[in-house]
């Protein structure tokens, strides 16, 4: 299939879609290996820039989805009102932090970390979409793990988990209170 085909028809599956749609579910629709539709993603992502259109590819390890460009934010703001998102409270963002930088995780983990409960916390953020279980450690008890979901990735605008912020060494910090 020619490039523009190809493009226009991914293009039209996402715009239909108007929720993120998993790679390995492009690959079977186009017949295509996971490095040639990663590759074909990265060129019309590229294209898309290049063209300065009012849409962007927002890609993701697992998803893919059709996004605007934040370019012309301004004047969607002034024809629509922003969209309300649900505030993290601080324990919140706090047991999420924890997942997100040491996923998997288990509540005992999490617990271990902020020194207080997470029942809550944990039960809100699954609720929310924002964290999903993973399985279970292999211990005793076998504990639920916890991770991050693309939900949490597209909140935070972040395409990978390792585009989260570098944590400072304890040696620095350590330091800098001296």
């Amino acid at each position: 299939m020619e490039q523009a085909k190809l493009f226009g028809a991914i293009e039209s599956i996402l715009y239909v879609s108007g929720e993120p749609i998993s790679i390995v579910e492009l690959q079977r629709v186009f017949d295509m290996t996971a490095l040639e539709m990663r590759s074909t993603l990265g060129n019309m992502a590229q294209l898309i820039k290049e063209q300065q259109r009012g849409t962007r590819l927002f890609i993701t390890e697992d998803t893919v989805q059709l996004v605007t460009n934040p370019e012309y934010d301004e004047w969607l703001v002034k024809l629509l009102a922003p969209p309300e998102e649900r505030t993290l409270s601080d324990s919140m963002m706090e047991t999420l932090s924890v997942i997100a930088y040491r996923q998997p995780v288990t509540r005992a983990d999490i617990e271990s970390v902020r020194g207080v409960k997470c029942d809550y916390s944990v039960s809100q953020l699954l609720k929310q979409g924002f964290i999903k279980e993973l399985g279970r450690k292999d211990c005793v008890g076998r504990p639920m793990m916890f991770g991050t979901t693309d939900a949490f990735l597209r909140r935070f605008g972040l395409h990978s988990i390792e585009e989260l912020p570098k944590l400072p060494d304890k040696t620095d910090a350590e330091t800098e209170s001296t």
